[in-house]
């Protein structure tokens, strides 16, 4: 069993909660019924288990209820294992397919002796006309792609390892060289296999990389399925044409999101239903420019012009082709993979909450991200080549006093080295930023 960040979230709200149901959202094949079955095993003697794509018999009675207690009973009469009050947990799968039994959570929840899961995907795209949802009972945790940490958990890397290269982002100090080495190796692999649990699953037991691109490329198919089944029908063919295009437009020299890609006159306004679906459906990362780099950065967001990559590093490396995963297999820091390294920083960015932006401008120049931390705008740029230290925006936003800039990142291949205001981290230091 992989281990995952979001046990500990499920077990703080089993100890802590009191009228809450959980809710576990995110994309599809990330992990969320597996680690909630084996969760609700754990720590209860008894588990209901519903499945609202499987029993449409049971999603079709739920959508009739028209109150917790007929909701309840509705439950009870197909639960199919005993519920002791004070024992039991009811976990109910896909419930993007019943909203009647996400609004009217607020009142199942006050019925003493039962704790109540959820676990959906497409929320974002299912659930937009729900009534109501049950603010003050209902806790949310949102679960992604294994991040880079939980890839190292699955890979065996000693703990250690990993305090010992956290302390060096702190102390600004090279990290030991053997865990540098590992941690950039294990980097490289991260980059090819991502954090989709079955193809981590794959790659830790038998090192197949075969194996894990016909895995990774199943989830790129039940996406498009996704998109033919969940989408508004007028708007399908255009959201699989951009999802589609995502590999290619990150390959571009701008790796911004040119709408005239896919028609003529193709523009934001004509293709943002589209484009907000994807975001929505958790399967693509929107990372947004701001007008200056100025905390807070969402007062200057330009909600248009934008980079959208994939929801996980590994289904773009699939999606980029055989070339891409033998390049990165051999090391050869020659080749310019920046769109695979700068996917695998916007998805960690995401997953540890600290939001993904650009800058661009025309006087400046671009910077690959900004984020804020304690309340200041601090710029991240990514390097996969061995001119890391070439960055002419980076330099020219640094000397602009009107922005604040007090420090700046550059995460590349080499161990870390500090120059002025800029900190030279390895690469996989993304993750303690």
């Amino acid at each position: 069993m992989l281990k995952r960040k979001a046990w500990d979230k499920m077990l703080s709200w089993k100890q802590n909660h009191t009228a809450q149901a959980l809710l576990v959202a995110g994309a599809r094949q990330v992990g969320k019924t597996y680690l909630i079955r084996q969760f609700a095993e754990q720590n209860y003697r008894h588990v209901v288990h519903f499945d609202l794509i499987d029993q449409s018999d049971l999603r079709d009675a739920l959508n009739l209820a028209r109150s917790s207690r007929e909701l309840f009973l509705t439950l009870s009469a197909y639960a199919g294992e005993q519920m002791v009050p004070g024992e039991t947990v009811i976990f109910i799968d896909e419930v993007q397919e019943c909203s009647e039994a996400l609004t009217l959570v607020k009142y199942l929840v006050q019925r003493e002796g039962f704790d109540y899961i959820l676990s959906g995907s497409l929320l974002g795209v299912e659930l937009r006309d729900v009534r109501s949802l049950p603010v003050g009972y209902l806790q949310i945790v949102d679960m992604y792609p294994l991040d880079f940490e939980e890839f190292c958990w699955a890979n065996g890397l000693g703990k250690e390892a990993w305090e010992e290269a956290r302390a060096a982002f702190l102390e600004v100090r090279p990290v030991f060289n053997a865990v540098h080495e590992r941690l950039i190796s294990l980097f490289h692999w991260y980059l090819l296999v991502g954090g989709m649990p079955q193809a981590v699953s794959a790659f830790v037991e038998d090192e197949n990389i075969a194996q894990v691109r016909e895995l990774q490329n199943s989830v790129l198919r039940l996406y498009r399925y996704d998109i033919s089944k969940h989408a508004p029908e007028s708007r399908r063919l255009a959201i699989k044409e951009i999802y589609d295009q995502v590999p290619a437009q990150l390959n571009s020299q701008s790796k911004r999101f040119n709408f005239s890609a896919l028609a003529p006159r193709g523009t934001y306004e004509r293709y943002s239903e589209g484009f907000l679906w994807l975001v929505d459906a958790g399967v693509t990362i929107p990372v947004r420019n701001v007008s200056e780099p100025k905390p807070p950065l969402r007062l200057s967001e330009d909600r248009s012009f934008f980079k959208l990559f994939m929801n996980d590093v590994g289904l773009l490396s699939a999606a980029c082709g055989l070339e891409a995963a033998r390049s990165i297999l051999a090391d050869d820091v020659n080749i310019n993979y920046g769109s695979i390294y700068e996917n695998a920083v916007a998805q960690e960015l995401v997953a540890h909450g600290r939001g993904a932006r650009f800058f661009r401008n025309r006087k400046q120049g671009e910077l690959d991200f900004v984020t804020e931390v304690s309340g200041k705008v601090v710029p991240v740029e990514v390097k996969s080549g061995k001119s890391y230290k070439r960055h002419s925006a980076l330099t020219n936003v640094l000397a602009t006093e009107n922005y604040g800039i007090e420090r700046a990142i550059v995460l590349c291949e080499d161990n870390v080295s500090s120059e002025g205001r800029i900190t030279y981290y390895p690469i996989y230091m993304v993750a303690f930023i």
